[in-house]
């Protein structure tokens, strides 16, 4: 067969067809009397092998070597490519992600082109000082897509990093508190940490309805970092959690400054100092739990939990007796 037909048949050009030969990957059997190459049906065998192998993403070199090396393993060669094409992959999706943000950002012109994508370079480089200068940068010169800023603060381990990104993020809008929810269920516990602390800190109804959401979330340390969130919030939602904490010894001055916060509100208050004593009587032998329970009664407001001081006053446990009634008497003294 021809090198004209050949090329017809395999899909391959003549062109590359002379290129495998004087690479030495396929050489015609033969030639014809004028001297034309002549393919034999083994040479066409070779030359759909190649293009097999080719289209693994091997090199011509590579095809060469799995063609002719008797002790070549092929486990060994397919193993580097699917190393290299995950590279590419991941090269390759990330270059879609910034290209997805760039135009996120409604660029008019290539400059804002070029400054979106220098920020976007900032938000991950090495250095914390870079990082933080472009997180406070993308509010007041070039803003970025509220999806570099989650994913930034999502990662970012600096404080002071962090703190700049959540400045950012707290004035990004809905968008911002919608996508940070969406780390919450993010498999490493880390990161599903930093989406609650950046929700806490967004303003905002959506905010608080993903915080509220939270509030049942499998992860025990989401749960408390939403019920400070939305205690600072006036939301009564907050208080079983915030009750349990102080119960627990999780956070507990933050957890009674919270429920203070939530005492302002008269039926809220009752409701807070019923929640303190149910606890309290579950914890009847857990001392420590019950001294904090009892301190917590301190800035409750309302008859209720005036009773409550009074009666533990008396409890058999002295800590707690003598805690309640300097509480009392410092109520009866405002």
């Amino acid at each position: 067969m021809l090198i004209g037909e050949v090329a017809q048949r395999s899909g391959v050009s003549a062109r590359m067809l002379r290129h495998y030969e004087s690479l030495g990957l396929v050489r015609p059997s033969g030639r014809t009397d004028s001297g034309y190459r002549e393919y034999s049906g083994e040479d066409i065998r070779r030359i759909f092998h190649i293009e097999s192998l080719r289209s693994l993403g091997l090199s011509l070199r590579e095809v060469g070597r799995a063609l002719d090396d008797p002790h070549f393993r092929p486990s060994e060669l397919v193993g580097d490519l699917i190393r290299q094409t995950r590279e590419r992959v991941e090269a390759e999706t990330e270059l879609l992600t910034r290209l997805r943000r760039i135009d996120a950002a409604d660029p008019v012109r290539w400059q804002d082109v070029l400054r979106a994508v220098a920020l976007l370079r900032a938000l991950s480089a090495k250095s914390g000082g870079l990082r933080q200068r472009a997180a406070l940068a993308t509010v007041h010169e070039t803003p970025v897509p509220v999806g570099a800023l989650v994913e930034a603060a999502l990662t970012e381990t600096e404080p002071n990093v962090a703190g700049a990104l959540m400045w950012a993020l707290s004035r990004s809008g809905d968008d911002g508190s919608v996508l940070l929810a969406e780390g919450l269920a993010a498999p490493v516990a880390a990161v599903r940490e930093r989406a609650v602390r950046c929700l806490a800190r967004m303003p905002g109804e959506e905010a608080a309805a993903q915080l509220r959401q939270a509030l049942t979330h499998p992860d025990l340390a989401v749960r408390r970092y939403a019920a400070l969130a939305l205690g600072s919030r006036g939301a009564a939602d907050a208080i079983p959690t915030l009750i349990d904490m102080i119960a627990e010894g999780a956070h507990d001055t933050d957890a009674a400054d919270a429920l203070a916060v939530l005492a302002n509100d008269a039926p809220r208050a009752d409701r807070i100092a019923a929640g303190l004593l149910d606890r309290l009587a579950r914890h009847a032998a857990q001392e420590p739990a019950r001294s904090r329970l009892t301190q917590a009664l301190a800035d409750v407001p309302g008859a209720r939990a005036s009773r409550a001081l009074a009666k533990l006053s008396h409890d058999e446990d002295r800590a707690v007796a003598l805690t309640a009634a300097y509480l009392l008497q410092r109520r009866e003294e405002r």
